[in-house]
């Protein structure tokens, strides 16, 4: 059985992919599978995994095909077929250093018990040459303990690269909504905090970025709009946690700008 499961839910990034084919192939350890779900593509990528099934690879490659139904159901799917210990979301515009594999495993040995899982940092290509880092990380240390909700407190900001154990993401399944394609994915990250499960966050980079003019994170409002009952879940579960105030309060003030047209 493999340590970990890398998940990448695609959608018409057959142009994209070799470039996360190529980092999986560069890893320093291959105690990996990576399972593919292609969120109903019409641009050849069916075709394009099809020759890397034929190849020698060191590690399993699944691909499933599914009728378009956002990147949450992906992820739900990927998780029930996942068979690694734990488990790794890296979308399709997206790529890993090559020691990224071998920095998961050894650091999730030393995880005490009632962890999630753990993170790394992401920082936006080029990585030759040193590419910039996503958000921000405490000054002078290693590694922070903590839940999603306290990352602000403990001096986190911005996207990070979080690795979480498979059975725990099978505890906490995305939420549906009929018709709707879109879910937070700190819906999940929260739900898991509120249960008590803390992440170790490392100052490490393992994950390289683009965040592009077509990606989820470019289009959150407009995803938003198309599925506001998984938006209002959202905002609604943040308000009622433990996060600091002004992250609650900021929020809400947000969400009825947005209802009122206003955002």
């Amino acid at each position: 059985m493999p340590f970990l499961t890398i998940f990448t839910p695609t959608y018409n990034r057959a142009g994209l992919l070799p470039r996360l084919y190529k980092s999986l192939k560069s890893q320093k350890s291959k105690d990996f599978e990576w399972i593919i779900v292609d969120d109903g593509s019409n641009d050849g990528t069916e075709e394009l995994v099809d020759k890397w099934l034929k190849e020698k690879n060191k590690f399993n490659i699944i691909y499933k095909k599914t009728k378009n139904g956002g990147k949450h159901r992906a992820i739900n799917l990927g998780v029930k077929l996942a068979r690694g210990k734990m488990f790794f979301i890296v979308d399709s515009d997206d790529y890993l250093p090559d020691d990224a594999v071998k920095f998961i495993k050894q650091n999730e040995a030393a995880l005490p018990k009632g962890f999630a899982g753990l993170s790394g940092r992401l920082i936006i290509e080029p990585l030759e040459g040193g590419g910039s880092f996503v958000g921000t990380f405490r000054d002078g240390v290693a590694s922070v303990d903590g839940t999603t909700l306290e990352r602000k407190k403990n001096g986190i900001t911005g996207d990070q690269a979080e690795v979480f154990y498979t059975e725990i993401l099978r505890e906490f399944p995305f939420p549906t909504f009929k018709d709707e394609r879109f879910m937070e994915e700190a819906v999940v990250w929260n739900r898991i905090a509120r249960a008590g499960f803390r992440i170790r966050w490392f100052e490490k980079p393992i994950y390289v970025c683009e965040y592009r003019s077509d990606g989820l994170s470019a289009s959150a409002r407009e995803n938003h709009k198309r599925s506001p009952r998984g938006y209002r879940l959202y905002v609604g579960e943040f308000i009622k946690s433990r996060a600091p105030f002004k992250e609650r309060a900021h929020l809400a003030l947000y969400y009825l700008a947005f209802r009122l047209g206003l955002k």
